[in-house]
């Protein structure tokens, strides 16, 4: 990823997640939320929950440059992750993705929580962010939706050291967002 006029592995906190840039040192605390395999049910790549599967997804997010751990701000304990990634500065976009969340953290804002703070940080340096989702994960294409992302194509996409899977692309630009953000937080 081209990211040297942006910072995409800040720390960023808020009421409810407190996300740090992701060390070689953190794979046992995220491989034990990833450990679960009703995490990765709806994504493209059901298998991360296995060690060996798991380690590539992790040595992607070290070699992306834009990976992030998330904690629960109230406990300090480590709850998902997530990245930027893919920017693209001749049109001004990049991407979030590779997100999961422990299951216990499902529903309660935490999601929202994590993506406002990622927004807020990219937006100021972006014009609009994209978030790519399994064709099948239809749990987080409906949280994608609600946080006022618009679907604006279907495309295969190729996860580090992973086949091609279909993914949908969604899309929130930056005034769409300093629009929102001036409305009411719906919890996802």
């Amino acid at each position: 990823m081209e990211n040297n006029l942006l910072n995409v592995q800040p720390t960023l906190q808020n009421q409810l997640v407190i996300a740090t840039p992701l060390q070689e040192k953190d794979f046992e605390a995220l491989f034990a939320v990833a450990s679960d395999p009703l995490v990765w049910e709806q994504h493209p790549n059901k298998n991360r929950y296995q060690r060996e599967v798991f380690e590539n997804y992790f040595t992607g997010a070290m070699e992306s440059g834009g990976a992030l751990l998330v904690k629960d701000a109230d406990t300090k304990e480590v709850i998902g992750s997530s990245r930027y990634s893919e920017y693209d500065s001749t049109v001004g976009v990049i991407s979030i993705g590779y997100t999961f969340f422990k299951r216990s953290h499902w529903g309660k804002g935490y999601n929202y929580a994590l993506k406002s703070a990622m927004l807020n940080h990219i937006f100021p340096s972006v014009d609009a962010v994209d978030f790519y989702i399994g064709a099948g994960n239809k749990r987080s294409q409906v949280s994608i939706e609600k946080f006022g992302a618009i679907k604006i194509r279907e495309q295969n996409m190729a996860y580090f050291g992973e086949p091609s899977q279909p993914n949908f692309v969604y899309r929130i630009t930056r005034e769409e967002w300093e629009h929102l953000r001036t409305g009411h937080l719906i919890l996802i």
